[in-house]
């Protein structure tokens, strides 16, 4: 007999035999039933796949949208924008931070001009879009709702999400604009105006994802992200938002790591704890309860070194995402420890979900781990550990207190250290890192974004300013300024600035004003 002592990664211990005696829970719930621990739907799967999202986005909206056509004639089912920084942290192309900035991490959109580059030939009724914003989500939103007026897009059809997640940007990210206060205001203005107006969009992310990137465990990964989550429906709940309306709109964004059976386990235990904490806060729909959630395999495990070893990476996160039940998925390039995504590398990602889909038969059965001895103790081991983080967390005053007192943050610096040691010490290994290295070089082309990009949009801007109508974009910032000083929801406002084609920066640029930047 070993006598090993193993651990996840979460640092939960696992035995060499599991029996029924490790099997304490007693849920017995089934697919679709509350508390959700084995998935969202009865049938899972056989009824629908997860929607295939690529994250896709780089340099121009026309460069862009060649991408999302090429995709969309792969088979993907949803497009998911990745957004430049200047835009995520709401500066247009010509501002003197952008520099060197422009089209780099994801596409740049400054106007709605822009954004209806962005979706040429798209009928925005017909696809699901992701957007991965948060600082400025409220206004990439705003451009998305314009164009689908332009549309004649019915607004009740819509669907997609946007991030809108500005917790997590000051516990691990950084693209924040505003202080915590009055970016938790716009995220409830949002939640409010959707309601009523675009019924089917999903008002918010709530990511792990980014947590998990800056290097916390799995457990800390969702405990930190459903007390960020409790913290939006208590602001919610406070302007008089009803739970049972705004709580079928929440989602969540987690990442999928190597772990294979802890990341199974963390996805069936963050289903059965929010549905708790949703109960415990007063909904009473079982939909407002339901934990739905994106997956992204985990960019921070990709490897620079022996890169195809990222191939096989990629298909364990997303047998992991499958079987723990996700909604929706995205899967990394091989090449993208490297560069952005080449086109290759981006079929091999969507072709890992098809095959895992059409020829594994994971998605045949509704939650087919489910029974395992392992996997229900260990369901029930990493429950009990993120309800302790959870508890510390509301023992400060919530998630806005614990980010503001650097807990949630220390935290994480300690988990990314003790990882990092551990590889260093040879504990942790990673194949081609630290052991059976190669000194094969690295023959995989990147993907290179060309600089003339911030030309070519700066040169835009300058020609949009010309042809707009500068009265109006004037009389519409001026009552944008006075809104965001009382209690008046920005929404309809900021959708009548970027239809005046007001552009991303001065509509920041305005709330900045009053707000102020968080430092």
């Amino acid at each position: 007999m070993s006598t090993n002592k193993l651990t996840t990664d979460s640092d939960i211990p696992v035995n060499e035999i599991y029996t029924a005696a490790d099997v304490t829970s007693t849920d017995k719930s089934l697919p679709g039933e509350f508390p959700f621990t084995r998935g969202v739907q009865s049938t899972m799967y056989r009824g629908k796949l997860w929607t295939m999202r690529q994250y896709a986005g780089f340099s121009t909206a026309e460069e862009s949208n060649k991408r999302y056509h090429y995709l969309l004639n792969q088979g993907v089912s949803g497009l998911s924008v990745a957004f430049d920084l200047p835009t995520q942290i709401g500066y247009d192309s010509d501002h003197p931070l952008a520099d060197g900035e422009v089209g780099k991490v994801g596409v740049a959109i400054d106007s709605l001009e822009d954004m209806e580059k962005l979706f040429e030939g798209i009928k925005l009724e017909n696809v699901s879009t992701s957007m991965t914003i948060n600082a400025t989500g409220f206004i990439l939103l705003a451009f998305y709702v314009a164009l689908a007026r332009k549309q004649g897009a019915d607004l009740n059809k819509i669907t997609g999400t946007i991030q809108n997640d500005i917790l997590k940007e000051y516990a691990a990210r950084g693209t924040y604009i505003y202080p915590p206060k009055p970016s938790m205001r716009i995220i409830t203005d949002i939640f409010e105006w959707c309601s009523k107006e675009l019924p089917k969009w999903n008002t918010i992310s709530i990511s792990g994802y980014h947590i998990r990137e800056a290097g916390s465990t799995a457990v800390q990964e969702i405990a930190f992200t459903l007390s960020n989550g409790k913290a939006y429906v208590k602001a919610a709940l406070e302007k008089g938002l009803d739970i049972n309306v705004f709580g079928k709109r929440l989602s969540f964004f987690f990442n999928a790591h190597n772990n294979l059976f802890e990341e199974v386990a963390k996805f069936r235990a963050a289903r059965r704890m929010w549905a708790k904490i949703m109960k415990d806060l007063g909904a009473t729909d079982e939909k407002a309860m339901m934990l739905r959630f994106h997956t992204q395999t985990g960019g921070s495990t990709l490897t620079a070194q022996q890169p195809m070893n990222n191939v096989s990476r990629v298909t364990i996160q997303t047998l992991a995402a499958v079987l723990g039940g996700t909604q929706s998925l995205h899967t990394n390039g091989y090449d993208e420890a490297l560069s952005l995504p080449t086109e290759e590398a981006a079929k091999i990602a969507l072709r890992t979900q098809q095959i895992v889909a059409f020829e594994s038969g994971a998605a045949d059965t509704a939650d087919p781990l489910a029974g395992s001895y392992f996997v229900e103790s260990l369901t029930a081991s990493v429950e009990e550990a993120a309800w302790q983080l959870m508890s510390t967390i509301d023992a400060m005053g919530g998630s806005v207190n614990a980010i503001e007192e650097g807990f949630i943050q220390d935290e994480i610096a300690k988990s990314a250290y003790r990882y990092q040691q551990q590889i260093e010490d040879g504990s942790k290994i990673i194949v081609g890192v630290n052991k059976f290295v190669s000194e094969d070089v690295n023959k995989i082309p990147g993907f290179k974004i060309d600089d003339s990009i911030q030309k070519m949009q700066t040169d835009k801007l300058a020609a949009l300013k010309t042809k707009r109508d500068q009265q109006k974009v004037d009389s519409i910032l001026t009552k944008l300024t006075a809104a965001a000083k009382t209690n008046e929801n920005l929404m309809p406002l900021v959708l009548e600035a970027v239809e005046c084609y007001c552009t991303l920066g001065e509509i920041a640029d305005t709330l900045r004003g009053v707000f102020g930047e968080y430092k």
